[in-house]
Parts: C-alpha cells; sequence; structure tokens
C-alpha cells in the first residue's frame, strides 16, 4: 500500500509499535480513551500499515451476538446464511474494530472470549461451522473510561483477555501538527487552536462531562480554512456541541475570545 493510502496518523509515543508487536504475537488490544483524541484514526492507520482488510463496528445497546457473528437470511424465498463483521473479518484474516465495547449487549461479549485466547477460534451456533483464526486476524476494542458506570463496563474476565493501550489528547506540540495537517491550516493558527483546546479541556469535569476532543479542534480548523471567521468557526465546532446550557455556553464562548477575540 502506497504511503498516501495510509490515514494519517501522528504518534504521541510507541503505541505503533506496541501495537505491531501485539499483532505478531496474535494478542487481541484493548484501547482506551476520551472522546476524540484519536483512537479510530489510530487503528485504520496500523491496519492500513499492515496490510489488513478493516471490518470497524461502532457498539450500541442493541448490537446483538448475531449482528458480529451474522444471521440466516430470506431472500427470493430462499434462506441463506450472512456473515457478520466478525465472521468476516476472521475469514479474511483482517482486523476487526469494536469502537466503545462497552456500549454492546453484556451477552454480546461472551462471543469474543474463544477469540482472546489461545484458541483463536469463532464458533458458528447457527450454523454448526467453528471457524480458526489465520495468523493474520487481530481483535481490537476500544472504550472511553470517562463515561464508565457500574452497568457499563468490562468484566474482569474480559479485560483480562487483552493486552490495553491507555490514549489521551497529544501533547500540544503533537496536537499541532495534526491540527495543522488535518485542519488545512498554517502552525501559527494551529498553535492557537490547540491552546484553545487546552483551556476548554480545564473545564472538564467541572462545566462539562468532557473538553474539546482533537477532533473538534481539527473541525474548526477546516472551517477556518474555507474562510468562515475563526470566532464563529470555534463556537459551531468547539462551544455548541460541547453543551446545551446557555450559563456553560457563554462561559465557552468567554474562553474562546482569549484567543480569537469578541
Amino acid at each position: 500500500m502506497a504511503a498516501t493510502d495510509i490515514p494519517f496518523y501522528q504518534p504521541a509515543g510507541d503505541e505503533c509499535e506496541v501495537f505491531a508487536h501485539a499483532w505478531r504475537q496474535q494478542l487481541p488490544v484493548l484501547i482506551k480513551g476520551p472522546t476524540g483524541c484519536g483512537k479510530t484514526r489510530f487503528v485504520a492507520h496500523m491496519a492500513a500499515q499492515l496490510g489488513l482488510p478493516l471490518f470497524t463496528v461502532s457498539c450500541h445497546d442493541d448490537l446483538s451476538a448475531a449482528d458480529l457473528v451474522g444471521r440466516h437470511l430470506i431472500a427470493g424465498g430462499d434462506t441463506r446464511w450472512c456473515d457478520g463483521p466478525l465472521t468476516q473479518a476472521v475469514r479474511a484474516g483482517g482486523l476487526c474494530y469494536l469502537d466503545e465495547v462497552v456500549e454492546a449487549r453484556k451477552d454480546t461479549t461472551v462471543v469474543l472470549h474463544p477469540l482472546t485466547d489461545d484458541r483463536r477460534m469463532l464458533p458458528i451456533e447457527r450454523t454448526g461451522e467453528v471457524l480458526q483464526a489465520p495468523p493474520g486476524f487481530m481483535l481490537v476494542v476500544s472504550y472511553n473510561p470517562g463515561y464508565q458506570h457500574v452497568l457499563k463496563t468490562l468484566k474482569p474476565s474480559t479485560r483480562q483477555r487483552f493486552v490495553a493501550l491507555s490514549f489521551d489528547f497529544p501533547r500540544p506540540e503533537v496536537e499541532c501538527e495534526v491540527v495543522r495537517y488535518e485542519g488545512g491550516v498554517d502552525a501559527e493558527l494551529a498553535w492557537r487552536l490547540v491552546r484553545l483546546g487546552g483551556q476548554l479541556r480545564q473545564l472538564g469535569g467541572h462545566d462539562l462531562d468532557e473538553g474539546a476532543s482533537t477532533r473538534l479542534l481539527v473541525y474548526a480548523a477546516r472551517l477556518m480554512a474555507s474562510g468562515m471567521p475563526a470566532r464563529r468557526a470555534c463556537e459551531v465546532a468547539l462551544a455548541e456541541p460541547l453543551s446545551d446550557e446557555p450559563d456553560t455556553l457563554a462561559a465557552l464562548r468567554a474562553v474562546i475570545d482569549t484567543q480569537f477575540g469578541s
């Protein structure tokens, strides 16, 4: 795969090397980190680097085991089996990425267990088939620890089947490079946005559940690059997505004004 086909990712440490080691040793990986810090982009980057087809599942409350493994469907009067994304990834020897895995139903994670130990197998109960994962197959899951509560967490029996990487928002110099590259702005404007992001994150845990993500900083940069006035771009990309409360929005706008004026 050409370098231009690999999704851009700016490493913050040795996470790329750790991930590659885990893949070579056929180990599943758990990625922890706040919303918009680069978890999904990292997985896409590594799948491309390793030459693996990527199957991504955005987990939710109604996600069932059948959604992952597959189900029988009726087409043209005939019943046929249709693989789910997990089964497709196993057959293809690719990377299956379950984003926000704690959002899935508890019984769903049970189907992952045989794939996350030495067996590396996927039993398909409805067809009686048992798939042996090829060497290239990798299972990666992610979640946001900041949103965990007693009803939405991974059981120790599941967590301890993975090696884990902790992500956070990048260091300012790394985040500046991401915003500059992804947002299409110059380094000076990228630094101003990164400084603003740091200020907004200081409100996290007080007036906000979470501060501004790197993703939102990139959105603001893109709007500015398209010609939108800087303050308005920050308002629609950074303030409005973070809160609906008038007092909190006023506080966010006041912080924006420290970097981009009234």
